[in-house]
């Protein structure tokens, strides 16, 4: 319980430092992680699998859970602070040091990350709709990059965000979240195989999973 409430006020934290590249009040809800985690929970062989944004976490408690001991698993996180709770996970917490030997975390934006080899299973945090445009279609570019062949990209969005904030936007804003559409559209619909629906989480979300052809 104290682990729970460090992690909140951290991240409430974070979000009020750096909104852009936090963009939630609140971890996401382990019903969230579930949502996230479902491709990874079924399949039938061991992979490589790649966490964007894991934040404090949350969506990361279940992952180590789910390793196998072949798979691989990375992280990447831009914000330092978040990172280093992270490694310290992998020390003091042990379904984290289970997983130690496989794992590791860098901290880069993920347009920066050197892969030695395609992933399996990608899971991303990434809040896109705070982004500019242009930063979501080269994160877009880069997670199919990223992607093996037959592999799934899951990553979540709050229901209805932009078509609430375009309610009360200027128009550059309006315009920006119009183009956030159009990108978030043309790969969903060329890839995407399911949608999840998440009412409790704070705020309500849907988890999109894509499979790379």
């Amino acid at each position: 319980m104290a682990q729970f409430f460090k992690d909140h006020w951290e991240f409430l934290r974070q979000f009020r430092e750096r909104f852009e590249t936090t963009g939630a009040i609140a971890p996401s809800s382990r019903f969230l992680a579930r949502a996230m985690t479902g491709p990874m929970a079924r399949r039938d062989r061991p992979g490589r699998i790649l966490e964007i944004g894991p934040g404090t976490g949350a969506v990361t408690q279940r992952i180590v859970r789910l390793l196998r001991p072949e798979d691989r698993f990375d992280l990447v996180e831009l914000n330092e602070t978040f990172a280093g709770l992270l490694r310290g996970r992998f020390v003091s917490d042990p379904h984290y040091r289970a997983a130690a030997d496989r794992s590791a975390v860098h901290v880069c934006p993920i347009q920066e990350f050197a892969a030695t080899e395609p992933y399996d299973i990608i899971i991303s945090g990434l809040p896109l709709n705070n982004f500019p445009a242009e930063l979501v279609r080269s994160i877009f570019e880069t997670y199919f990059k990223l992607l093996a062949p037959g592999g799934t990209l899951s990553y979540f969005e709050y229901m209805y965000v932009r078509p609430m904030r375009k309610l009360v936007a200027n128009a550059s804003e309006k315009a920006r979240l119009t183009e956030l559409d159009q990108i978030a559209n043309g790969y969903l619909s060329k890839y995407r195989v399911d949608r999840s629906w998440v009412f409790v989480n704070v705020p309500p979300a849907w988890v999109q999973h894509l499979r790379n052809p």
